[in-house]
């Protein structure tokens, strides 16, 4: 079970989003920075205990709307070979273990699959901010999907379940800015 260690990134994880995620084509702002606060998220253990694995819900209140995103990441100790230059989100230097290469999750393949494992009932999701710690309140309905299925990400979320394309799909919740709760679908099992 992945360890959290209690210190700090410099730049932290919402300084290092806020430049990244305008540049985003799913990005739904409309110029100028986002202002982010953290809503929710949890993590997934590396079995090989190498790759932090994290799904963090960032609340953007920049526009008339608040708008929530799913940004999966990646927490390495070294550069990924062979992804694009726009997955990097940035480096940071974590007080602890040293700089970190953090990248978009969907470009890392420890990311997607351990995101497939708990898609097919075979990884458990873990508290955000607890070590060895589940958290229940991440749930997968259709767990069992086929080992061939491609994972298909919600960047921006919207809270509700209903009228999901695939059997297998990640339900979690986040907070508004206003502290009211959402929950809906992170994550489906797409057939190929």
């Amino acid at each position: 079970m992945a360890f959290i260690h209690r210190t700090t990134m410099t730049p932290g994880k919402l300084e290092l989003i806020t430049g990244w995620l305008p540049k985003q084509s799913w990005y739904a702002g409309t110029g100028g920075a986002p202002d982010l606060t953290k809503g929710g998220g949890f993590r997934l253990d590396d079995p090989e205990g190498a790759v932090g694995i994290e799904f963090m819900v960032v609340v953007d209140s920049a526009g008339p709307e608040p708008v929530a995103y799913l940004v999966p990441m990646s927490y390495r100790d070294a550069a990924l070979e062979g992804v694009p230059e726009a997955a990097l989100i940035g480096t940071s230097e974590h007080g602890v273990l040293g700089t970190r290469w953090v990248y978009d999750g969907v470009h890392d393949p420890v990311v997607l699959d351990r995101l497939s494992a708990l898609l097919r009932g075979e990884a458990n999701p873990q508290h955000q901010s607890l070590s060895d710690t589940p958290d229940p309140t991440v749930t997968v309905h259709g767990a069992g999907a086929d080992q061939e299925a491609d994972v298909r990400i919600n960047r921006v979320l919207r809270a509700g379940e209903s009228d999901q394309p695939s059997p297998a799909h990640l339900v979690a919740g986040w907070t508004r800015p206003d502290g009211t709760a959402a929950r809906g679908v992170f994550a489906v099992a797409a057939p190929r």
